[in-house]
């Protein structure tokens, strides 16, 4: 995509500031990247975002991680608890939108940077600020990630199979993705607030609050009946029979009877009309008092059916199953093709990788991926200059005090 197709990018023409590390923040501004914004990511001349080593390494030294999640961004090094970066920083605060940050809660204060300080010098300044336990209240200060966040938010709890141990929710980055979707969103609502007012404002988001608010009726079903909701394996506390089912040849579905009408299509599929009789099953209320036997029945006939034959089946009568895939099987998918929920980069370096593709899609102005991953510090020069104006000799005399 050129110059002039990315000018028709969504948020294009806004500048966001990536001070964070790891993942939440730094996911956070890369949404803002991928419709368009230009993405300035600020790391320590010394000691590069740790995301840089974490996973698989490629050919530049750098992490596939690193080279997927820090996708279409200017890199650049300063060391912001120096005045004088602090003061490059607020520089660069004054022609930008938007700064994401996710240290623990003070430091940025104690660097000058804080909401307050960056307010003094650009007063519509948006500040997303995400951390393991928010901006204030009495856990605020320690630190955390999203392991913990899953922990503290109720989620790990729930994972894993009755009476055994809590185990981890599919991915121990679950957390960092979802908070910074969330970042995502409320950087964008105080924008629409700002372009109406001139108002800015800062987005506190926990990692375990982001985590917490998708655990459907935990909440509610605990303040009113005082449910406790145990380990559950792949079943689910409010449907049956909605779970994970092996095959004849040892192949996993996933199977989800939502409503009534959906296990009555089942039922039929299955040749067994007597389990939804007037009296039988036919209810979620009599199949959840019977979720052992139901879920009996279901995976004895699934049981018997290869995956391929079994979806077909299931197809036919209109019932939703899906394989349970494997990254392997992923890439295998015509339909994951025909949608392009991945894209193929080219890296002068680490040849072509594919990564997932921008989201959400957008159908006049969807989202793109420019660049993978720069290497440290790569557009520092290219950036001071053009935003503010230092020349070569400016910037090896910075260089030399271990400012950038």
């Amino acid at each position: 995509m050129d110059g002039t197709e990315d000018a028709k990018l969504p948020l294009a023409g806004m500048r966001v500031l990536d001070a964070a590390t790891f993942l939440a923040g730094p996911f956070c501004a890369a949404v803002f990247a991928e419709f368009g914004a230009d993405v300035v990511k600020v790391e320590h001349p010394e000691f590069p975002d740790p995301l840089r080593n974490i996973g698989v390494k490629a050919e530049t030294g750098d992490s596939l991680t690193w080279l997927s999640e820090a996708r279409n961004k200017r890199a650049v090094t300063l060391n912001l608890g120096k005045p004088e970066g602090a003061a490059l920083f607020r520089d660069l605060v004054r022609q930008s939108d938007v700064v994401v940050e996710n240290f623990r809660p003070g430091t940025m204060e104690r660097w000058g940077l804080g909401y307050a300080d960056l307010k003094a010098v650009k007063p519509d300044i948006v500040m997303g600020r995400i951390t393991a336990y928010g901006q204030d209240g009495p856990s605020g200060a320690r630190p955390g990630f999203a392991r913990i966040g899953h922990a503290f938010s109720g989620l790990t709890y729930l994972a894993g199979e009755p009476g055994g141990p809590p185990v981890i929710p599919g991915s121990t980055s679950l957390g960092d993705y979802i908070s910074g979707l969330y970042g995502a969103i409320g950087a964008l609502m105080a924008l629409r607030h700002r372009d109406r007012t001139g108002e800015g404002q800062f987005v506190d988001v926990a990692l375990y609050e982001s985590t917490f608010r998708l655990l459907d009726e935990l909440a509610p079903a605990f303040s009113k009946f005082g449910i406790v909701r145990e380990r559950m394996g792949a079943d689910t506390a409010t449907i049956v029979p909605h779970s994970h089912y092996r095959c004849a040849d040892g192949e996993w579905v996933a199977l989800a009877c939502s409503s009534d009408k959906i296990f009555e299509k089942l039922a039929h599929a299955m040749g067994r009309p007597d389990l939804v009789r007037p009296g039988s099953y036919e209810t979620m209320a009599a199949r959840i008092a019977a979720r052992d036997y139901i879920n009996g029945v279901v995976g004895d006939w699934i049981g018997r059916h290869d995956r391929a034959g079994l979806m077909a089946l299931c197809l036919e009568h209109d019932v939703p199953l899906g394989p349970v895939n494997s990254i392997a099987d992923i890439f295998a998918d015509p339909h994951v093709a025909a949608r392009g929920t991945m894209t193929t980069v080219a890296h002068a370096e680490a040849g072509d990788l594919v990564v997932p593709s921008a989201l959400p899609r957008l159908s006049a102005t969807p989202g793109r991926i420019a660049h993978l991953g720069r290497r440290h510090g790569e557009d520092s020069d290219v950036v001071y200059g053009e935003l503010l104006g230092l020349t070569a000799e400016k910037l090896a005399q910075l260089r030399a005090r271990g400012v950038i």
